[in-house]
Parts: C-alpha cells; sequence; structure tokens
C-alpha cells in the first residue's frame, strides 16, 4: 500500500465519515425505497424539486424528508439551489440508477446489515454469528432455499450478477474444445447448467450440491426442457469423506471455492483430482482481488469477505490469486493456464493434474 499524505483536518473529516456510515446508508436506502431519488429524477428538467412538493406528491412529512436529505447533500449525494430545489449528482444518480450499485446496496442491507453487528464474535469465535439473524443453520448456504423471499431475492440477484457477466465469455473459452461431461460444483440455481446445453447440443451436465440447492437446479433444468442432459449428485463437502464419480471431461468450479477456508479448499479439489484422469481438466473461476484493475473492485471484494466472515460460514473470503495458486498446487494439481478479465472481473484458471 503506496503512503499517502494527508491533512489532519481531511483525515478527522474521513474517520466521521466512517463514523457515521451507517447513518448514510440507511438514509439512502430510505432514498430509494419511499422513491424520493426517483421523483427528484423525474424533476430534473424542470430544474429540481422543493421539500414542499415532494411532501404532496410522495404523502411524506417535510420532517422525514429533511433529515434524509440533509445527510444526502452533507454527503453530495444531491444538491440544494438558492431557490431550494434538490437534484441529483452523479453519485446520487448511481446509487439510484447503477445496476451493480442497486444489488450491492440490497445485498448489503437486506442480507448482510444486521448481521454484521456480530462481525466481532465471528472474528473471534471462527463462527458466522451474524447468521442467527436470517435461520439457524452453520452456513448460509444450509439455508439459501429457506431465506425470506426478499433476502433470498438479494442473495441470489448478488451472486447472478457478478457471475452473469463472465458466463457468456466463460462459455466460450470452455467450448473452444467441447466437453462430452460436464462436472458443475456447486450449481446453485442450475443457471450455468442450462446455459451449458443451450450452447452444446451434445454435452450433459451433474450438478454437485447441497440437496435444497439441487431440487432448485433440476427443477430450473426440467422447466427449460433439459432434464436429460442435466443430472444431480448430493454431495455436502464438509462431510468427513465427500466422494464424486469420474468420467467428467470438464470440473467446473466458479465462484465457489471462496466459500471455504484454506483447508477446506485444498480437500475439495484433492476429492476432485481423485476423480480425474490424465485429459480431466478443472477449471476454477474467480474474482480474485489481486487481479482487479479498479480499486474500487478490489473494495468491493475485500467488503465481501466479511460477508463470509459474518453470515457464510465464518472461515472464508475473496481470496487472493497467489493463495489459490499455492493451494492447487497442495492438491496436485497444475495451472496450465490463467485467463484474466474474463467479464471484467473474473479470472479463469485451467487445471490438469500432476
Amino acid at each position: 500500500m503506496k503512503n499517502k499524505t494527508i491533512k489532519a483536518i481531511d483525515a478527522i473529516q474521513e474517520a466521521q465519515k466512517i463514523a457515521f456510515s451507517p447513518f448514510l446508508f440507511q438514509a439512502v436506502v430510505s432514498l430509494r425505497k419511499l422513491g424520493i431519488f426517483d421523483l427528484i429524477f423525474e424533476k430534473r428538467n424542470e430544474g429540481g424539486i422543493t421539500i414542499e412538493e415532494m411532501s404532496k406528491e410522495l404523502s411524506i412529512s417535510t420532517y422525514g424528508l429533511g433529515v434524509l436529505l440533509e445527510i444526502a447533500e452533507s454527503s453530495d449525494v444531491v444538491t440544494q439551489d438558492q431557490d431550494n430545489k434538490f437534484e441529483l449528482t452523479k453519485i446520487g444518480y448511481f446509487l439510484n440508477y447503477n445496476e451493480t450499485t442497486n444489488v450491492n446496496i440490497n445485498f448489503t442491507n437486506e442480507v448482510c446489515y444486521k448481521g454484521l453487528f456480530h462481525l466481532n464474535d465471528s472474528i473471534k469465535n471462527g463462527k458466522p454469528e451474524g447468521l442467527k439473524e436470517l435461520g439457524n443453520w452453520n452456513t448460509i448456504y444450509e439455508g439459501l432455499s429457506s431465506l425470506d423471499s426478499e433476502i433470498k431475492k438479494s442473495w441470489f440477484e448478488f451472486d447472478h450478477h457478478y457471475s452473469d457477466y463472465a458466463f457468456q465469455e466463460a462459455l466460450q473459452i470452455i467450448f473452444e474444445k467441447p466437453p462430452r461431461v460436464i462436472y458443475d460444483i456447486g450449481g446453485n440455481t442450475g443457471k450455468f447448467a442450462i446455459n451449458c446445453c443451450k450452447k452444446d447440443s451434445d454435452v450433459f451436465v451433474k450438478i454437485h450440491d447441497l440437496p435444497g440447492q439441487l431440487n432448485i437446479a433440476l427443477a430450473n433444468a426440467k422447466k427449460h426442457g433439459f432434464e436429460n442432459r442435466i443430472s444431480g449428485y448430493e454431495i455436502d463437502w464438509l462431510s468427513d469423506n465427500p466422494k464424486i464419480t469420474k468420467g467428467a471431461d470438464l470440473i467446473w468450479l466458479s465462484q465457489f471455492l471462496d466459500c471455504f477456508s484454506k483447508d477446506e479448499i485444498v480437500k475439495i479439489l484433492k476429492v476432485c483430482v481423485e476423480s480425474m484422469d490424465t485429459n480431466t481438466e478443472l477449471y476454477i473461476m474467480e474474482t480474485f482481488t489481486d487481479r482487479q484493475r479498479f480499486d474500487n473492485a478490489k473494495f468491493s471484494l475485500e467488503a465481501t469477505s466479511l460477508y463470509f466472515t459474518s453470515m457464510a460460514n465464518g472461515n472464508s473470503k475473496m481470496y487472493k490469486a497467489i493463495e489459490f495458486e499455492e493451494l492447487i498446487e497442495q492438491a496436485g494439481l497444475e495451472i496450465k493456464k490463467e485467463i484474466r478479465q474474463v467479464g471484467e472481473n473474473h479470472t479463469i484458471m485451467i487445471c490438469k493434474k500432476k
């Protein structure tokens, strides 16, 4: 990290922003949910809108609007002119209309916010102590299919948003030399398996996942008419002796291994190695923190690590590529090729058995 020179007064200001950042975050959530951002944006060609006008249109008190807009103005989210009319800044626009920001805000608010209060206990105990805010499970993955609808929606939108950008490009890479049988490890809703079947009419995909997720994935496969080419294999990777069958041409692990600790990752990869022959390829696709071009992407990934700590499992994170290189070596694999900036943020490591 580069040494940064900053004046004391500026450092104090930044420290105070951090101290009160939860207040600003929840103010932004309310400004979005109450339609205030939308209304201000609609009035942009009229030079903005006053609090009194907003109050009439939205049936919200001027007091309530005032406390939200005052902190938003201080944070450069909105501006107020000499006629007391409000407009969105560029920051305010992106907070309300940027797809990635929208997904991140909903995920933070619906899935993580309450649980992050327990982060301190999670760090001390090595367990996702915040998960109790959502349900009584050892890991969030056990309860995904049982989450409240709005929380589930935010979780899957967050998960799919980052993978969807990369999937189409990844499919081009995977099918350069078309595999006959793909093992999709951690298939979630079956989206990747379905896309594989759409891409190649001869491919068969076996999804490996927990029973709850597997049922959802197979139901989705049937809806798309791929029940004859997409099958399922129930597995709990945290059990004492997980096993998978032989026969895959390609084993696919996308945004999966970051859900586990380093020791667990090595264990999973070793299980995969036992099922591989000399021709089987293992593809790992991840958003590594040391493979990001932009600081905001690195920051978002490091924030996501705290979700894993407090909510998901208590012992995993978003890893650096150099960390994965060591784990892959320990598992008896070697990286034959690395493809960076897949879908901008992802890296694919193509591995073979030593």
